[in-house]
């Protein structure tokens, strides 16, 4: 509430300057972002120093953009909002019903008790005759009358009760001031009840302490007001007559606008991931129709695209039901469990000789600091050329940049903090690296310079030790706990606390491409597919291997169009059902019967291809995110692209499970590039250390950096690993004991040799011996700084 209330005193003191909606609607996005970042950092002396038009436009910019950012702040809480009063009322009634219920056995023999003793004696008292019948007497007679009321529609009724008394008692004062600055759009008539309905919520929201709305008041029935709420939203007066409970009406209302928000059918003016999902859409898509086919690798015609995936349905499912009986590892037969049972391929050969070449590494260098490993990536790479001031020519030298630019990242990506690092020796001070890191280390550069640095470990791979590059990256999230007070965290069920999401893409030789910050209940879905496609390294990502949390129909469907092979593992495979090519064709496959299910709708596909084909661009080229766009594609909406994009998905998966099942090597595989992020994740414990690893910060922008650094010390780590690994196996001697498992497990993501801890020493005219491989330091000659 208080967070609710504070975002909506910000907006309302934005709206007060009274800038135009469309100020900057003739400029490019990229170009406002560029201003904003600029105003950002720039100190109100700096602002002063410009001219009044260039300051005028700087804010202004800054005004605007912060404006759509409030916006989607108001209306995720909002939704948060109204998840939290419907879970909190359920958990507060069942652990009240948990507490008070018994379960009653033998009820056939209570009843047949009590009808014996009834007969037995038809005029005596019950207290007499019937309590001393039940065994337990009133007390079993108590549980048992309990037990009947918390089944069926009373558990539902009470819990709808409690959700009313929380909402009007706490909730109701910062929902309603939502309302006042937040205005609701949709641009279906079938969904326009529920924006009435919000009107005549605000109209009587000062109405006083009045049980109903007034006799001849027209409150629109919309989705939250039938079904289950219907009996709750209208009561029979004292004088008989049919009326409309004023705090129900307005709780059902919320909830079915949450739904409608979720999906985008309900929009928000002036937000940016909330805004009309029209302005989502490619603007050029009609005039520009063949290029962007073109830039999809899509034929224009639906039907040359329908056929090679029916034909790939019906070869992949062909191979499986005439491979699966001589495929010991798995069965399909009828079962209530599933129709698939699945073995998982049996444990590898152990690498025998990677702890030696390991501990050579550490022989040679011993204890080495973080932070001279991120000096090293640095200075050989030259990525903080991306460190170029967003607010102009600075007056720094390129060494003191450097240098502060280093200690803030390493400040931000092990967690101690700046005031930790600014005693260590260096020469510089809090404020000197916190100016700094205002000025220049914006999330925008470091995202640059962990690009900068994956592209130089690629370049300096070794092919004939690494082997040819990967086209397949593993996405997987890790939980940090936060602050619960910025508006980022939030409580996730698998992990069991509050925090953030920190969703990584990592290719197979442990080097990091892509990551993002997420809340606990964003999609992992539109995650992967965002770090797939825009990545920004000189990767080529073809394949992408996630957990089971990480697939979905849809995520199948999306993945097909924009060329990404996913690869997922699917933990109950045992109940995935196979979708059959065609119509007509009950018996085809009849070793697989038990696992298929009905035909493709390819003419739903057919009837939207044009539209997924729009939607698929927007993503490819990021008119809007990822995951504002993939919010349309719920079950709780009706959208026919939806259909067509999980028809897609269907098709897909089922070609993906039909060669999993058939073949060990993809189950290896993806298997091995999850234990990639599994490493990965592991190390991130190790570097981002510092107060028992929580972000502890409630600025949104802080908690993105705080991700970001330890993205490039850990970039860093494996840059500067892969040097030494390729200098000890440059030798005969060594190189010569590497079999194929060894070879196979060769990963340049380890720390043993690495200390992350003690005090920060930063010089800059030593430099870490790679090239010869020996233990020490060589003076500084090379690298760009």
């Amino acid at each position: 509430m208080e967070s609710m209330l504070r975002e909506i005193r910000k907006l309302t003191g934005i709206r007060a300057i009274g800038l135009p909606p469309s100020l900057f609607a003739d400029v490019a996005p990229k170009v406002l972002v560029s201003w904003r970042q600029r105003a950002a950092v720039e100190s109100p002396s700096h602002l002063r120093r410009r001219s009044d038009e260039a300051a005028v436009t700087l804010l202004s910019a800054l005004l605007v953009e912060r404006e759509r950012e409030v916006t989607d702040s108001l209306v995720d809480l909002l939704l948060a909002t109204v998840h939290r009063i419907g879970a909190r009322a359920e958990q507060k009634v069942t652990n009240e019903l948990i507490n008070a219920f018994k379960r009653v056995s033998g009820k056939e023999n209570i009843l047949f008790a009590i009808a014996e003793a009834s007969l037995a004696v038809p005029d005596g008292e019950v207290r007499e005759v019937i309590f001393p019948a039940v065994r337990g007497g009133k007390q079993t007679l108590k549980e048992l009358v309990h037990e009947y009321k918390t089944n069926g529609p009373m558990y539902r009724r009470t819990v709808q009760t409690t959700l009313t008394a929380s909402y009007t008692n706490h909730y109701r004062k910062g929902l309603i001031e939502l309302l006042s600055v937040l205005e609701f759009r949709s641009n279906n008539s079938a969904h326009r009840p529920v924006i009435d309905a919000l009107g005549l919520v605000q109209r009587y929201a000062k109405a006083g302490n009045t049980t109903y709305y007034p006799l001849g008041e027209s409150a629109p029935e919309h989705r939250g007001t039938r079904g289950q709420w219907a009996e709750l939203v209208h009561r029979a007066d004292k004088h008989g007559r049919r009326r409309i409970v004023r705090m129900v009406y307005e709780v059902s209302t919320f909830q079915a606008l949450r739904e409608q928000l979720r999906c985008k059918e309900v929009w928000v003016a002036g937000a940016g991931r909330w805004r009309n999902p029209d302005e989502d859409l490619p603007a050029d898509f009609e005039a520009r129709r063949s290029e962007h086919y073109g830039e999809l690798r899509k034929p224009l015609d639906a039907a040359v695209f329908i056929t090679p995936l029916r034909q790939e349905m019906e070869q992949a499912l062909t191979d499986l039901d005439e491979a699966l009986p001589e495929l010991d590892w798995v069965e399909v037969t009828e079962r209530k469990a599933g129709a698939i049972r699945f073995t998982a391929p049996e444990a590898q050969e152990e690498p025998r000789n990677l702890r030696r070449v390991k501990n050579e590494v550490s022989r040679r260098w011993n204890a080495v600091p973080l932070i001279d490993m991120l000096k090293e990536a640095v200075l050989r790479t030259g990525c903080l050329k991306a460190v170029a001031s967003v607010a102009g020519s600075g007056h720094l030298s390129t060494e003191v940049l450097a240098k502060r630019t280093m200690l803030a990242i390493y400040a931000y990506g092990t967690n101690t903090g700046i005031r930790s690092v600014a005693s260590g020796t260096h020469g510089h001070t809090e404020e000197e690296i916190r100016y700094a890191r205002h000025r220049y280390l914006t999330p925008e550069t470091a995202r640059q310079i962990a690009v900068e640095i994956a592209n130089a470990t690629f370049a300096a791979r070794d092919a004939g030790l690494w082997g040819a590059g990967s086209t397949a990256v593993a996405s997987d999230s890790t939980h940090f706990r936060s602050w619960d007070q910025n508006l980022f965290t939030e409580w996730h069920s698998r992990y069991g606390g509050r925090g953030i999401l920190v969703y990584w893409h990592v290719e197979r030789g442990s080097v990091v491409v892509h990551s993002q910050t997420l809340r606990a209940s964003a999609s992992e879905v539109a995650a992967m597919v965002e770090g797939a496609i825009r990545h920004g390294t000189t990767m080529s990502v073809e394949g992408n291997y996630v957990d089971s949390h990480g697939q979905s129909e849809i995520d199948f469907g999306v993945t097909r169009l924009l060329n990404v092979d996913l690869l997922p593992r699917i933990k109950q495979i045992n109940r995935v059902r196979l979708y059959r090519p065609n119509a007509g064709e009950a018996g085809a496959y009849p070793n697989l019967q038990a696992a298929l299910t009905r035909p493709i709708r390819w003419d739903v596909i057919d009837a939207n291809y044009d539209q997924i084909i729009k939607y698929a661009t927007a993503i490819r080229t990021g008119t809007a995110s990822t995951e504002a766009l993939l919010s349309r594609f719920t079950r709780a909406a009706s959208h026919p692209a939806y259909q067509a994009m999980l028809e897609i998905g269907r098709a897909q998966r089922t070609c993906f499970v039909a060669r999993y099942l058939r073949d060990r090597q993809p189950q290896r595989e993806i298997e091995e590039g999850l234990n990639v992020v599994e490493s990965w994740n592991a190390a991130n414990a190790v570097i981002y250390y510092s107060k028992g690893g929580e972000i502890s910060t409630n600025r949104r922008e802080e908690v993105e950096m705080a991700a970001l650094c330890l993205r490039i010390l850990q970039a860093s780590l494996v840059y500067v690993n892969t040097l030494m690994l390729q200098a000890v196996l440059a030798e005969p001697a060594w190189a010569g004991l590497l079999g194929p498992a060894d070879r196979r497990g060769l990963t340049p993501l380890f720390w043993n040799h690495v200390r992350p801890y003690g005090e920060v020493r930063l010089d800059m005219s030593s430099r870490l011996d790679l090239a010869a491989g020996r233990l020490g330091v060589s003076p500084s000659g090379s690298g760009r700084a």
